[in-house]
């Protein structure tokens, strides 16, 4: 494998060897059981801020295979003080053979040029980590952004489709230089499409609303805006980071051509941006350091989320003249025109089902963002709790303070927990209380008929006691019958009968006896 090109940080090298000149550099030794080419004698090995080994310009890495008969450098260490790893003065190199007999070789005297140590994302990171300690102080009162249109941007860019194959470069610069400045031309002749750069977007419209539809050699011209490609979309961000913040942020990662906070009718921040670079690989590099890593933009512990952002053309929406209608689908889809369903019909049926497919989704979707809302204040809860008591920890003269605080917090949330555990057994009693009247109203009607029922049945009994009365106060015998119906009503409680006097009473009982 040949070695990286990319330039390692500028660092002090401690040498093995003291330079010398490299007369026949062998730029790519992988000997697969050969002799490898026989390398410059100087240089030898250095070693970096990172302890990683780094050829100097007198040699090269040898990555040569096991039982193929390659050999392989050892890994990158760090090396301690006074541990150096045995370098190979001849070859500038260290390397380790792992090669059976079959596939014994030299390749480790294959020297050549000095290789490059580390990834180009090495240099990139230390680009960014240096330009975020420049930044990474108090960011209030900043200045504002320059909302002047650049030349040349990314939303300059034009798609052209629907070329043919003998299309040149020329040939679309003169077409489109009539409506302004352009740069960039791309053509790509196996699919007949191309890219062009206009200077301002004005000019870009312009070119675009004239020569879309324009007829070259049979064939329509299809021009319209191309995706944003150096565009990314930033979420979780907290209602403080403005425009100029998020500028300032993302210019760590390369030039920022425009950076701007989504906000709603009110003008209040949505917690959401759109970042376009100058540069795709800024893009690309934003995109990989905060997947990799969490990178905040304030104080607060939200890592911000980002996202690809394709902004898509959608001016002129879809037109007629776009659709294929050579197709038989076509035809088939435009025989009947726009209609309101008849209730009951076949179409009113199924169309009535796809609405409350439509409504279980919608439902499903807002029951979901319920549950992310209460999971983000769970966590957001638990963030403030985790930072807090790591404050408390740094700052130990406020230590007393916020055990305070979090004591007091405790007790409201348990007073709050205990006022709604109480309200809650007293909308138990209530309901309970309620319910037991209810019992108790129904028993007392019960109770009440039962007695008007008696009162009923003694008055009628009463009644006819009136109506055998008259024989007693004539002085004649006392049929036994009513003796015993007196007798009853006295036991039952029911007290002497209304209108006899007492000496017939006394009379009736001493005739009876």
């Amino acid at each position: 494998m040949a070695a990286a090109s990319v330039e390692a940080p500028k660092v002090e090298p401690r040498e093995a060897n003291g330079p010398q000149p490299n007369p026949t550099p062998n730029q790519n030794n992988t000997g697969h059981g050969g002799r490898g080419g026989r390398g410059g004698r100087g240089g030898g090995n250095q070693i970096n801020r990172q302890g990683r080994f780094q050829n100097s310009p007198g040699g090269r890495r040898d990555e040569i295979r096991g039982r193929e008969g390659q050999q392989w450098n050892l890994p990158d260490v760090k090396p301690e003080v006074g541990q150096m790893e045995e370098v190979n003065s001849g070859s500038g190199q260290q390397n380790y053979q792992r090669g059976n007999q079959g596939g014994r070789g030299r390749g480790f005297r294959g020297g050549g040029a000095g290789g490059r140590d580390g990834p180009r994302a090495n240099n990139e990171d230390h680009r960014i980590n240096e330009k975020l300690l420049n930044i990474s102080g108090p960011s209030v009162d900043l200045p504002p952004f320059d909302t002047k249109e650049k030349k040349f941007a990314g939303h300059c860019r034009l798609y052209i489709g629907n070329l043919t194959n003998d299309v040149s470069e020329e040939e679309i610069n003169g077409l489109f230089s009539t409506y302004g400045e352009t740069a960039e031309v791309f053509i790509n002749k196996e699919k007949n499409f191309a890219f062009i750069r206009m200077d301002y977007r004005a000019n870009a419209e312009k070119a675009k609303r004239e020569l879309n539809g324009y007829v070259r050699k049979g064939r329509q011209l299809k021009v319209r805006f191309a995706p944003l490609g150096a565009a990314v979309k930033v979420k979780n961000l907290t209602p403080w980071v403005s425009n100029e913040l998020l500028e300032l942020a993302f210019s760590v990662f390369g030039e920022v051509e425009k950076a701007v906070i989504i906000v709603d009718e009110r003008g209040n921040s949505q917690r959401e941006g759109i970042v376009e670079f100058a540069r795709k690989p800024s893009a690309m590099a934003a995109l990989r350091k905060c997947s990799e890593g969490c990178f905040f933009i304030t104080s607060s512990l939200k890592p911000i989320i980002l996202e690809p952002f394709e902004q898509m053309d959608d001016i002129d929406g879809y037109p007629e003249r776009n659709l294929p209608k050579k197709s038989s689908e076509y035809y088939k889809a435009r025989e009947v025109g726009p209609r309101f369903a008849a209730v009951g019909s076949f179409e009113f049926e199924y169309g009535t089902r796809w609405k409350q497919l439509y409504d279980l989704y919608k439902q499903k979707e807002d029951a979901l963002k319920r549950e992310m809302k209460m999971d983000e204040d769970k966590l957001e809860a638990q963030m403030e709790y985790a930072r807090y008591e790591h404050e408390t920890e740094i700052l130990r003269e406020q230590l007393r303070q916020r055990e305070i605080d979090r004591e007091r917090q405790k007790r409201e949330w348990e007073i709050k927990e205990r006022q709604a555990e109480e309200q809650r057994r007293a909308d138990e009693d209530m309901m309970r209380r309620q319910q037991e009247d209810m019992q108790m109203r129904m028993l007392h009607q019960e109770d009440e008929m039962r007695r008007r029922q008696q009162e009923n049945s003694l008055f009628m009994q009463d009644q006819g006691m009136r109506q055998s009365l008259p024989q007693y106060e004539t002085g004649g015998v006392p049929d036994p019958a009513v003796v015993r119906d007196y007798d009853s009503v006295i036991a039952g409680g029911a007290g002497p009968l209304p209108g006899m006097k007492a000496k017939n009473k006394f009379r009736i009982l001493r005739e009876a006896g």
